[in-house]
């Protein structure tokens, strides 16, 4: 049960979760605490000083002694002493406490400007967290140090004239150029796909429906495969899945796997697991543990039938709901449209938009970059 405390709730997995009222509330709390760090590093200072404090008030120098009238002492008990020490570090803790909220909003500020989103521009202020928005709400998901990391580098990634990416390393392009379809794309022209500089396809097998729990063959898997692989292309598949049960999911990996048995396929068989956004999609019900078994035995009848299984999943399913503790074993195909390396762990694709044109296609196609060749 999750239980309501200081304005966010704990969840099982260490993660917090805040509405956005939370949020306005939590940034208050922040400042509190920067108001206790303040008066601690004040009052370190001040007793640095010496063991006890005192005050030589020196002739002339203070209006309530007399001309004249030798060197008074002035000593101040235990009490007083507490008193002042308190104030003063109240007072530095609150200077520093603005300082440091002018600068927080400072940021927030600039970052709406720039034309992020609120999650975009909270981002930088949670380092140590994975913050994403699930369910009209923010969550802050530590980041965990059991779990393989990219060693991916920001300065290395290129963003070409066309829009596309490419990664490199000591000036030498590293990433591979790949396209992912299905009958959305119609017919494709591979032909001229296989002119441009893409160098493989991952192919939709099929789908179950979300509501209906039946599975439906992708209308343009046989013309799609088979015109990729004539072109020369290296060729992947993917299977959307809504598996609720053992059954199901070793029903659709069967079913997978007798569809592409005539054909070469070199790159992963993809588990494709996603958040449908219609609240009554069967596989959203699936608790975490479940839904990780679930990708756990399709991949294991992938490899087990001699293919390379890989998981497809975006930021909300990697840092909500998959346990990728269980899954550290698979390849992950990561999808993220954003322009940055966020996300902390190991992918080995990226798809980093839906809205790419290449010749030979009609409208727009997902485009993607991996770190290999299979």
């Amino acid at each position: 049960m999750k239980r309501k405390r200081n304005e966010y709730l704990e969840q099982g997995n260490g993660s917090r979760t805040f509405s956005q009222g939370g949020i306005r509330k939590k940034r208050g709390a922040v400042t509190y605490i920067l108001k206790m760090l303040g008066g601690i590093v004040v009052l370190a200072g001040v007793m640095s000083l010496g063991a006890a404090l005192y005050v030589w008030v020196q002739e002339g120098k203070n209006d309530s002694v007399p001309a004249g009238s030798p060197a008074v002492e002035i000593t101040y008990t235990q009490k007083e002493l507490d008193e002042l020490l308190s104030e003063a570090g109240t007072q530095a803790g609150q200077a520093a406490a603005a300082a440091e909220a002018e600068r927080i909003l400072g940021g927030i500020e600039a970052g709406l400007a720039e034309g992020n989103t609120v999650v975009e521009t909270l981002r930088p202020f949670y380092p140590e967290d994975i913050v994403v928005v699930s369910g009209g709400k923010f969550h802050f998901i530590p980041i965990r140090d059991d779990l393989k990391k990219h060693s991916l580098l920001q300065e290395n990634l290129s963003l070409l004239e066309n829009g596309e990416y490419q990664y490199l390393e000591n000036g030498l392009v590293m990433s591979h150029k790949g396209i992912d379809v299905s009958y959305h794309q119609g017919d494709i022209d591979w032909t001229s796909v296989a002119l441009t500089d893409v160098e493989y396809v991952f192919i939709r097998v099929g789908y179950r429906g979300y509501g209906s729990g039946k599975m439906v063959l992708d209308e343009q898997f046989e013309n799609n495969i088979q015109g990729a692989a004539e072109a020369g292309l290296k060729v992947g598949v993917y299977f959307f899945s809504q598996a609720v049960s053992e059954e199901e999911v070793l029903e659709e990996a069967n079913f997978v796997l007798e569809q592409i048995a005539p054909y070469q396929v070199d790159f992963p068989v993809v588990f494709d697991v996603e958040k449908v956004t219609d609240s009554t999609a069967r596989m959203n019900r699936l608790t975490v543990e479940v839904r990780t078994s679930l990708a756990i035995l399709f991949c294991e009848a992938v490899k087990e039938a001699g293919y390379t299984p890989m998981i497809y999943h975006n930021m909300e399913m990697g840092a909500l709901l998959l346990d990728l503790t269980r899954l550290e074993a698979y390849e992950k195909w990561f999808a993220y449209y954003g322009t940055d390396f966020y996300y902390p762990y190991a992918y080995q694709i990226w798809q980093y938009s839906e809205k790419g044109y290449i010749e030979g296609i009609s409208g727009e196609v997902d485009m993607n970059i991996s770190f290999k060749i299979w």
